[in-house]
């Protein structure tokens, strides 16, 4: 895998926070977010939909939320991607495409670190500057990257604040995609549609 440290700012040490182990269950929110996700030459979208953890990372998911509802995300392309590891998108400069600047956008403001729980497969994560101007490990405001793998060398380092629910067939598939040096996706992958719906609640049996 070509360096993940130089696009995601991973730092080497992990913080000193308490964190939940890799077992324990965190209860997700009442609501999930459905990504509707379109591929070149193919018709229709895929959809991958997103649990919340609104008690572990309360500020990253409200702001998410907030994104979500405003069409934030709408138009943008996954910038980032390593094969069945790790995609990132969340940038409004991949709307143009590659550029020297990509995978640096954001809305134009950070979130406070909510650094609790591990990168399990599954996990969704903020992305973020790295710690030697970024002491305090705040979020990017929009960027965010999947850990199609367990991920715990990066665990004590980033806001984990949710899961994939639905769709890791579908971000599998965008990581295999052929890619540029700068590990940008060749092939036009767009997100469609972003919208909140309560998550369906399963019946004890």
């Amino acid at each position: 895998m070509r360096s993940i440290i130089r696009h995601f700012c991973f730092a080497c040490a992990l913080l000193g926070g308490v964190l939940l182990s890799a077992g324990a269950a965190e209860q997700l929110g009442r609501e999930v977010v459905a990504f509707e996700i379109s591929f070149p030459k193919e018709k229709g979208y895929q959809r991958v939909v997103f649990g919340l953890y609104d008690d572990a990372a309360p500020a990253t998911v409200e702001n998410f939320k907030k994104l979500a509802k405003k069409g934030y995300y709408r138009g943008m392309r996954f910038h980032r991607v390593f094969p069945n590891s790790l995609v990132q998108t969340g940038d409004p400069r991949s709307r143009h495409g590659q550029t020297e600047l990509s995978g640096t956008g954001g809305p134009g403001y950070t979130v406070p670190a909510e650094i609790r729980l591990p990168h399990k497969q599954g996990a969704i994560a903020m992305a973020r500057l790295p710690d030697g101007i970024n002491p305090a490990k705040a979020s990017n405001g929009g960027q965010f990257y999947v850990a199609l793998e367990p991920m715990p060398k990066l665990d004590g380092q980033y806001t984990v604040f949710g899961e994939v629910l639905e769709g890791m067939e579908v971000l599998k598939k965008i990581s295999d995609v052929r890619t540029n040096s700068n590990d940008f996706p060749l092939e036009k992958i767009i997100i469609r549609r972003v919208k909140l719906m309560p998550r369906p609640v399963q019946e004890a049996p």
